[in-house]
Parts: structure tokens; C-alpha cells; sequence
């Protein structure tokens, strides 16, 4: 039996499938052409310049084709696989194209050097000299520039597989408390390491375990009620002191004391002459 269609408009979804997958028409003069016959009983349909590559897979694999094939609605597995070999060069020859990290790292970092050293110097040198709202906004850049390093190091460099050795650790998301920190104990010669998140933090002390830890409570991520949980509860660290330094509540913290397992807490602002306990951990 011959079909016979004289208007393009009666095309099947099969047959535009037929045409967008081999470039072949699925009607020819009128008549339903002996190639989208073939195709649609499942015959395959090869073009001359063509070669045929063949493949061996798992049923398992195969079976996963299959149902995506079904699911999104492709023609064949011929043609999933066709388009997944050409994502895939696009994709390598992409990637092959970008700058390796280390390489953005140093880009950033040479700006940055500008920015944060032109920022502090005006700071240093002259606070005197200018309007305390003035004063605020440099000082914001120079934090801001030191949030920026931190990130650039933590995101771009390659870590560090060898262990860091530092005396403590300071958790706190302001930055002026941190510098305030790190200057009182470099003066006493110890050395420190500060995250602005918990989540950073908890990654440090998988590699690196200092001997202190300064944790503040109200963090952007994660609580430090729960990240003094975490370091309590873990056998390598948990002998490790953690003392909380927050603007919290007194009656809060010492609420939370015992289920924390925190070895003691600084409430701010700081009276240093309470900070001599903590040279007796180090």
C-alpha cells in the first residue's frame, strides 16, 4: 500500500523527529519515503559519509541509557550518546582554554596588594588628619581586603597537606576583634590563625590541631554552642580548650556551658588581665 500526503501540515511528530535526526525528508513528492518507513520499524538509517562506531556496555549501563532515553524523549540511544561525545569536547576544550588557578590567585592578589596597602597607610598615617566618617570608610576597605585574601587563598591555592603549626585559633566574623586578638598575642609571642566562619574553621582543624581556641558565638554559618559540640565530640580534638569570646548574655553562656563542654568564655568587651588563665594552656 502506497501513503500518499500532498500537504506538508499533516506531518507526523515522528516523521519532524525522523527529518531533524537523519536530515532526510519523511515525505518526498507526496509519498512517505522508504527511509522514515525503515526508521520507524527501527531500521537503522546510515548516511554514506558515515561510519559506524560500535560500543560494549553493561546491561546495567545500557539500561540506564535506555531510561533516560525514554524519559526525555529521545529519537534513539544513538543520538544521546552523540550529544553527550559533544558536550563532553566542548567541555574539555573549555576548560582547556581557562587559567589555572594559581595563576587567577596571583592575578587578584597583585590588585588586592594596592588596595589593602594604600588602605592601611592611610589609615596609619593619616588617622589624625581626617574626619572620623572618613576614617570608617578606609578602615572598611582595609577589612574588606583582608575578607578577599582570605578568600582568594581559600578558594584558589592548593592546600597545604603538611600540617601548619600556629599556638591559637580564633573564630570570629569582625575583623577588628581579630586584629585586637592577634596583636595582644604576638606581643606575648604566640603565633595565631583566624577563620571569619565555622565551616572554615571546622576544615582547618581536620589538618591542624592549635593548642587554643578562641570561639566566637554569633557567626554567619554555623553557632559556636555547636561548633565547640563538634570539637568536643571529636576524639582528636576534643582535649583541645575552647573558650567562647562573645557580647552574648552572661546568663546565656553559662547556660550553655555544660552542654557545650567549653573549658570558659570572655565576654566583651575584654578585660585582658582575665586572659592570664589562658597562658597556662600554652
Amino acid at each position: 500500500m502506497v501513503i500518499s500526503i500532498s500537504d506538508n501540515s499533516k506531518k507526523t511528530k515522528k516523521m519532524e523527529d525522523y527529518e531533524n535526526e537523519t536530515g532526510k525528508f519523511a515525505i518526498w513528492r507526496g509519498r512517505v519515503t522508504e527511509g522514515f518507513k525503515k526508521w520507524q520499524k527501527g531500521e537503522k538509517i546510515y548516511e554514506k559519509d558515515k561510519e559506524r562506531i560500535m560500543i560494549l556496555v553493561s546491561d546495567e549501563v545500557k539500561s540506564k541509557w535506555l531510561n533516560f532515553v525514554k524519559k526525555f524523549e529521545y529519537t534513539t540511544a544513538s543520538k544521546l550518546i552523540r550529544e553527550a561525545v559533544n558536550s563532553f569536547i566542548e567541555l574539555k576544550e573549555s576548560n582547556s582554554s581557562r587559567k589555572p588557578l594559581p595563576q587567577i590567585s596571583h592575578e587578584l592578589k597583585e590588585s588586592l596588594t594596592i588596595i589593602k596597602g594604600y588602605s592601611h597607610l592611610l589609615f596609619e598615617e593619616y588617622k589624625e588628619q581626617l574626619d572620623w566618617d572618613v576614617i570608617l570608610k578606609i578602615k572598611t576597605i582595609y577589612d574588606q581586603s583582608l575578607i578577599l585574601e582570605h578568600k582568594i587563598i581559600d578558594n584558589l591555592e592548593q592546600p597545604k597537606v603538611e600540617k601548619s603549626h600556629y599556638d591559637i585559633l580564633i573564630i570570629d566574623d569582625e575583623l577588628l576583634t581579630i586584629n585586637l586578638l592577634v596583636d595582644y598575642f604576638e606581643m606575648k609571642n604566640y603565633t595565631c590563625k583566624y577563620f571569619l566562619t565555622g565551616t572554615e574553621a571546622l576544615e582547618e582543624i581536620k589538618y591542624s590541631i592549635p593548642k587554643l581556641i578562641l570561639l566566637d558565638i554569633l557567626l554567619p554559618d554555623i553557632d559556636g554552642y555547636e561548633i565547640c559540640k563538634k570539637i568536643k565530640s571529636n576524639e582528636n580534638l576534643k582535649k583541645v580548650p575552647v573558650f567562647f569570646i562573645t557580647a552574648v548574655p552572661h546568663s546565656e553562656v553559662v547556660g550553655k556551658m555544660s552542654e557545650t563542654g567549653a573549658d570558659g568564655y570572655f565576654l566583651k568587651p575584654f578585660d585582658f588581665s582575665k586572659f592570664k588563665i589562658l597562658f597556662d594552656y600554652l
